[in-house]
């Protein structure tokens, strides 16, 4: 039986697209460079933030609101460079999983993974300035395509710190794009502090991964697309690492599905986030998941501020069950997922009131496609057992 796509209208994407200033705003005065630490105080705010930016050409606006109206505008203007994703059903997975699935397609976007969305939209808040001077951050790969992406097309120079464990084919992608990557520490912390120190020596504008409001209103596009054609759905799993996906998806949930769970999903391997929201404190703690998307060893204040408001569960799955989705991935879903990309399916799989919970379809997010030699080697060994298998059962 053919996939089942729904019908939508996907804009043209023009050559050279220019992304208005006024939907959303996150910028520093000029001179000044927004503080990064893996340590950060959290926001302990359980009510919406109701400040509204001014829709002016401001080179210095104030930030965005974090509300559902920022979340449409942001929409609005990223719809002019990147098309509508689809959202598919596919009944082997559906029948694997024991509930109607709805997958959402991001692995589709231009850099192979849902973070384009935070990337052009945190680069249409910059001012003129800003641009010129640059940007650093700090990533494993996906976040640092979409800067990169960003950047390129706004004539914004960009430089990614990455740590040593970041996948040889992510950082090639990354200086593809045009930007300067820079190998430098262990873990996540460790390349976002030199991030930091790049950014005072040189004046370029840090990005946080995680605490950027204009990053957060981006990847909640990905949710008010989906709800807007599925507003019957029940669950929605998310996967987590600084939990920007997950905020945006409940910014959206609570203003279009309230009834809707939304439940995060991340590697037991790296699970900074889900202690962050389970003790409300902010947490480092080691990663040692394989899943190089969900590498991060330390929360955000500003995502987990809303998580805790708004997240209903938060499922915590091995690396090896979220390989075996990968493999599901592809094997009943026609799609290459990495590691990352498939960990909502594996929270999916995982999660004992599947069946029980009230509501329609469950809904999971492909946020990326860009496998690594080592996803790549173990979806291939997957697929040799299972040709094994057949083998013996037809002998």
């Amino acid at each position: 039986m053919a996939p089942i796509m729904n019908d939508m209208t996907v804009p043209a994407t023009p050559t050279a697209p220019t992304m208005p200033t006024a939907p959303t705003a996150s910028v520093e005065p000029a001179g000044t460079t927004p503080a990064l630490n893996c340590r950060q105080a959290p926001d302990t705010r359980r009510t919406p933030n109701t400040h509204q930016a001014p829709n002016t050409g401001d080179p210095n606006p104030a930030p965005p609101s974090l509300d559902f109206d920022a979340v449409v505008r942001t929409h609005d203007a990223l719809s002019a460079v990147l098309p509508e994703t689809p959202a598919w059903s596919y009944p082997l997975l559906t029948m694997a999983a024991g509930v109607d699935v709805v997958v959402k397609h991001e692995n589709v976007q231009p850099t192979g993974a849902f973070k384009v969305r935070g990337g052009v939209a945190l680069m249409a808040t910059l001012s003129e300035e800003e641009r010129s001077r640059g940007v650093v951050t700090a990533s494993t790969g996906n976040h640092a395509q979409s800067l990169a992406w960003a950047g390129a097309r706004r004539g914004a120079p960009v430089t990614v710190v990455v740590p040593t464990s970041a996948p040889a084919r992510k950082i090639s992608a990354v200086r593809a794009l045009g930007a300067r990557v820079i190998v430098e520490g262990e873990t996540m912390c460790d390349s976002l502090a030199h991030a930091g120190r790049l950014a005072a020596a040189e004046g370029m504008r840090l990005v946080s991964p995680g605490d950027e409001p204009a990053i957060i209103l981006g990847h909640a596009t990905v949710y008010l697309e989906l709800f807007r054609r599925h507003r019957d759905l029940g669950t929605v799993y998310v996967p987590v690492g600084s939990g920007s996906g997950a905020a945006g998806a409940c910014l959206v949930r609570d203003a279009l599905a309230p009834d809707c769970r939304i439940v995060g999903v991340q590697s037991s391997a790296a699970p900074a986030a889900h202690r962050a929201w389970r003790t409300g404190e902010p947490t480092s703690h080691p990663s040692r998941t394989r899943v190089a998307g969900l590498a991060v060893g330390a929360s955000f204040a500003l995502t987990q501020s809303i998580l805790r408001r708004s997240l209903d569960d938060f499922i915590l799955v091995g690396d090896d069950e979220i390989l075996r989705a990968v493999g599901l991935m592809s094997t009943h879903a026609h799609t290459l997922a990495e590691g990352a990309g498939a960990a909502s399916l594996a929270g999916l799989m995982a999660d004992s009131a599947r069946g029980s919970a009230p509501g329609g379809p469950c809904a999971v997010i492909c946020t990326g496609g860009n496998a690594d030699d080592g996803e790549l080697a173990g979806l291939a060994g997957q697929a040799g057992q299972a040709g094994a298998a057949s083998l013996t059962e037809a002998a």
